[in-house]
């Protein structure tokens, strides 16, 4: 099978989809790997590595896509990538289908392509195993932004998020305790702030105390008891998520209006919508804005900004996925790969995930998946 790697195009958007390490792995199974040039070089990965691990160079994003039957990027096409789809071809990247633009949906259709969303991709534990890393990132950097944006040079409140013997350490809210949630509390927590952690689950709120040893605050993630934690989080970190679909608006614009100027919000859930009422997506290059008095940094690819860790994260999490498509196929990939099927959000064109499908308003045969899977689909024939 001829794997695609293009170099990744949106604005300090410094991933890239393989590392040397997976393009050996995937040519030592006896596949072909085309990576255009300079696609791995800002996350520390030159053209060279990828030669000695046996890619084969392409010097336009024409030829990584259109020599590829599975093309391996990190985020959601753009409108200039759209144009260079090949017809039939399978795309494994980031997608968030459901909080992007129509346009690609309908280009993804008109291309009969399929494409396989690592976000959705789920064992039957819930576990998100490509997003997981994405995730344990993200909540690891929650701090150095929190703790930068903090600074009084930077309209924050001037609180260091330890404190001193004599002055009390920063009030961290972080909502969702999931993969994320519980690496942005920790890592807090390693710095000397008081975390509070709010989530729904009664269950996973007993196992992260256990986690923590009590040095965490848990709390049910109500409206009475978000509206209290918002009040006091000089620091109020969103991890909420629903794969597939958007994210709940859980922090309303009133319960951010009373929150202290200078205070802060990281928006995690940004790529999913957002969960915070007054959450817009920033970009690496303009990542704030004031709203209410209070600093919002809403940047869905904040973990570019230590891109060489990433891309040999995302490697490593997608790896397994691909040689299983390139051995099996997509389809045959389930008996050995069952997580994979989650990750399906459109079959050769058509929209086959429900909670994708829900998300965007779309109507779908529930079964159409397994109908294709079973050989026994009735439709047009794509």
């Amino acid at each position: 099978m001829e794997f695609g790697v293009p170099k990744e195009v949106r604005d300090l958007e410094m991933r890239v989809g393989l590392t040397p390490a997976g393009v050996l792995a995937l040519v030592q199974a006896g596949h072909a790997v085309y990576i255009e040039r300079g696609a791995g070089q800002q996350a520390g990965f030159s053209d060279e590595h990828y030669r000695r691990a046996g890619a084969q160079v392409v010097y336009s994003a024409e030829e990584a896509y259109g020599r590829a039957d599975v093309v391996a990027k990190v985020t959601r096409p753009t409108a200039g990538e759209q144009r260079l789809f090949r017809y039939g071809q399978t795309i494994f990247s980031f997608l968030h289908l459901s909080v992007s633009s129509p346009d690609l949906l309908e280009v993804l259709s008109e291309q009969n392509i399929t494409a396989v969303a690592y976000e959705t991709i789920q064992d039957e534990n819930g576990v998100l195993p490509v997003l997981v890393p994405m995730s344990e990132i993200a909540g690891r950097l929650a701090p150095i932004v929190a703790g930068q944006l903090l600074m009084t040079t930077n309209g924050g409140r001037g609180t260091l998020l330890s404190g001193i013997p004599g002055v009390p350490p920063a009030a961290i809210v972080v909502i969702g305790g999931g993969v994320l949630g519980f690496n942005a509390a920790r890592a807090f927590l390693g710095l000397g702030a008081q975390v509070t952690l709010l989530d729904r689950d009664v269950r996973k709120l007993q196992q992260l105390d256990d986690s923590f040893s009590g040095r965490v605050t848990t709390m049910i993630s109500n409206e009475y008891n978000l509206q209290r934690a918002a009040d006091f989080a000089d620091v109020l970190v969103g991890c909420v998520l629903n794969p597939g679909q958007r994210a709940p608006v859980l922090i309303s614009r009133k319960m951010v209006s009373r929150m202290r100027p200078g205070s802060v919000i990281i928006d995690f859930s940004i790529d999913q919508g957002g969960c915070v009422e007054t959450s817009r997506p920033t970009t690496l290059r303009d990542q704030i804005y004031v709203e209410e008095g209070v600093i919002h940094s809403c940047v869905p690819n904040l973990t570019a900004t230590v891109a060489r860790t990433t891309s040999y994260a995302i490697t490593n999490a997608a790896l397994p996925y691909l040689l299983a498509v390139g051995e099996h196929g997509l389809l045959g990939s389930y008996k050995v790969m069952p997580s994979l099927l989650a990750g399906i959000n459109l079959y050769q064109g058509e929209l086959v995930h429900p909670d994708v499908a829900a998300a965007m308003g779309r109507a779908m045969d529930s079964d159409l998946l397994a109908k294709y899977m079973t050989g026994n689909n009735t439709g047009q024939g794509k």
